[in-house]
């Protein structure tokens, strides 16, 4: 099964299944050097850990992270890094009943039809479990990233389902299980808790953004920094939209507003997304995703068995009824990693890597 790598010099394969025993990644060109342990890397995954909420699946996993290899007296050797997750609470038997029928939404008759056998336990390969080696990936994209330039990553909820959350300060994001930007949660708990008890699920509108990027990192035509950002955003799961800047809203801007114009002091805006010609401007990156509604719902659906025969599916199990809640830390683990990828590809072609003061940034560099 091919397709499990991201990136080119900072290169991250995944390994896995949901219910299997461990699932983990494989990190190829970590520079060496770097002081790395396990506490480096085990907050980002208990940020991501499913069970936190009663808004969130309760699969009890404790996400302890394991480092195998490329760690010697806790600096990074540049050699493999392995990073290994045990699963320790799978609960195989809740998908029995799916083993013949396919789930209206979910990866499973895809699966079938390319490969001619699936993994029915909690979706296999294509589950969202799989998203913690990612985010341990991240975590040390974002320790070598935040030492050499500064640079940082957050993300945090605009939409969940029909309701949009308006920005009032990125100090909310940390305090509250929706990594939503306000500090009044009672509308949003209200919709979560009517969703479970329908048995229905909702999508979610995510922004992520990174601060003091370097410069010059990007190539032209088809490596463009930002076409390589949607590439791994739309590899997340049930990640159905990317936008980078204004986005679609650039549609309806004209010329004379949608070009961020430059003055001695900077950018006036930033509708670019830091991103000119595929190539960072130093200003911050800015991404948009929209996430689908889960799948895995017990909402009785029309479906079809394996022998094309008309059935109704209801999902049993533990799931979230929002995965863009969850998303937020995985999303930001995987900006850092296309970044970090681009930093040292940058630097192999063009030398030093370069992060302008604030007011050089906006001003293009």
């Amino acid at each position: 099964m091919s397709g499990n790598t991201l990136g080119h010099l900072f290169a991250v394969t995944n390994f896995g299944e949901s219910h299997g025993p461990a699932i983990g990644c494989v990190i190829d060109g970590c520079p060496p050097g770097m002081a790395l342990s396990e506490a480096d890397i085990q907050p980002e995954l208990d940020r991501r850990r499913p069970g936190t909420s009663r808004h969130v699946t309760q699969r009890a996993e404790a996400d302890q992270v394991e480092i195998l290899s490329g760690v010697y007296e806790g600096r990074t050797t540049g050699t493999p890094i392995a990073l290994l997750i045990r699963n320790t609470d799978q609960r195989s038997k809740d998908y029995g009943n799916i083993l013949q029928t396919f789930r209206p939404g979910h990866a499973d008759y895809a699966y079938w039809h390319k490969y001619g056998v699936r993994d029915p336990r909690g979706g296999g390969r294509s589950s969202a479990r799989l998203t913690a080696p990612t985010v341990a990936a991240g975590a040390v994209a974002r320790k070598w990233l935040r030492e050499r330039f500064g640079t940082e990553f957050r993300a945090c909820m605009t939409q969940l389902g029909e309701i949009a959350i308006p920005f009032e300060s990125w100090d909310h994001v940390p305090t509250n299980p929706f990594f939503a930007p306000v500090a009044d949660m009672a509308t949003l708990e209200a919709y979560m808790d009517e969703l479970r008890r329908a048995g229905d699920s909702c999508g979610a509108k995510l922004r992520v953004q990174a601060t003091r990027v370097p410069v010059g990192l990007g190539e032209p035509l088809y490596d463009k920094l930002d076409a390589d950002i949607a590439h791994v955003m739309m590899g997340l799961n049930a990640v159905k939209a990317v936008e980078i800047g204004a986005g679609f809203e650039s549609v309806v801007q004209r010329g004379t507003e949608h070009g961020d114009a430059l003055t001695p002091e900077g950018f006036e805006s930033n509708n670019a997304g830091g991103i000119l010609g595929g190539i960072s401007t130093g200003q911050d990156i800015e991404v948009t995703i929209a996430i689908k509604p889960t799948s895995s719902i017990r909402s009785p659906r029309p479906s079809i068995d394996l022998a094309g025969q008309p059935t109704t599916v209801e999902t049993f199990g533990r799931h979230d009824p929002c995965v863009g809640i969850r998303a937020t830390p995985i999303a930001e683990a995987l900006l850092a990693l296309v970044v970090m990828d681009h930093v040292l590809r940058h630097r192999a072609q063009c030398g030093d890597v370069r992060v302008d003061t604030p007011d050089i940034a906006r001003q293009g560099g």
